[in-house]
């Protein structure tokens, strides 16, 4: 205990405040913490216990305080940028199940009705705000919240804290995972889009053979009603595309790691 003490001292407590901005970047820039509703000191409470249990295993290599507050900055500005490329990433993989929420709603005639969206603070479509809830419900159901502990630790393996980084090696794996975003986010949405095109199909072919009925009228709750049904059917497969939406999560931040090592 009094090793411990003596190496958990000043020099570690710097590490850990400014392993606080890189861990509070990447929180802020996702919903992870807005997933449910809890007080500002709770949040703050959070992120700090994060940053000091991280911090603990890498007390031998804590930085030395700043000589000068201006290179205090740029070491808070270099840990505000680590965090702010973590959270890149896993925001993106949220933005997939927005891209399956927005299509969705664009389908079946809910793109007018907005609702309060908890977790983006925003309106947003109502489909929208579901899928935007089951993506934080599904991200702790998969154990994402301890892969993300496992990721910033890892991170300050490959980027000590306070030090100098390339930012540079970043951009390939995060335009990757851009690109995978809008597949992986149509997969989500595939099966009711398809079954909500069909009945166009289908509605197409009634106007045309009895124009005297009303489409406009007669459309809107057949989408409503197909639609809904098509995602309930729909939920009992959900989990495969979700899954491959959050292991992009790890297959960018190890690409991104495995080129920073490698430079």
């Amino acid at each position: 205990m009094d090793a411990l003490a003596s190496a958990l001292g000043a020099p570690w407590l710097i590490l850990a405040m400014l392993l606080s901005v890189r861990v509070a970047t990447m929180l802020l820039l996702t919903p992870v913490l807005y997933a449910v509703s809890m007080p500002v000191t709770v949040r703050v409470a959070i992120i700090l216990g994060l940053s000091f249990v991280i911090a603990v295993p890498f007390a031998s290599a804590a930085p030395a305080l700043p000589a000068d507050p201006g290179a205090l900055a740029q070491a808070v500005l270099r840990e505000a940028a680590v965090g702010s490329t973590l959270g890149l990433g896993i925001l993106m993989a949220f933005a997939g199940f927005a891209v399956a929420g927005r299509l969705v709603d664009l389908q079946v005639g809910f793109g007018l009705a907005q609702v309060f969206d908890p977790l983006t603070r925003t309106r947003a479509p109502v489909l929208s705000a579901v899928f935007g809830l089951f993506a934080a419900v599904f991200f702790f159901v998969a154990d994402g919240h301890h892969a993300l502990v496992r990721g910033v630790a890892y991170s300050v393996e490959r980027f000590p804290v306070g030090a100098e980084w390339a930012g540079a090696a970043a951009a390939e794996p995060l335009a990757l995972q851009a690109a995978a975003l809008f597949t992986l986010g149509f997969a989500l949405a595939a099966p009711v889009v398809l079954a909500l095109l069909l009945v166009e199909f289908a509605l197409g072919v009634v106007s045309r053979n009895l124009p005297q009925m009303n489409m406009i009228i007669m459309g809107i709750p057949v989408k409503i009603v197909v639609g809904l049904l098509a995602l309930s059917v729909w939920a009992t497969g959900f989990g495969a595309p979700a899954g491959r939406l959050y292991a992009q999560i790890g297959k960018s931040w190890t690409s991104w790691f495995a080129q920073a090592g490698a430079r």
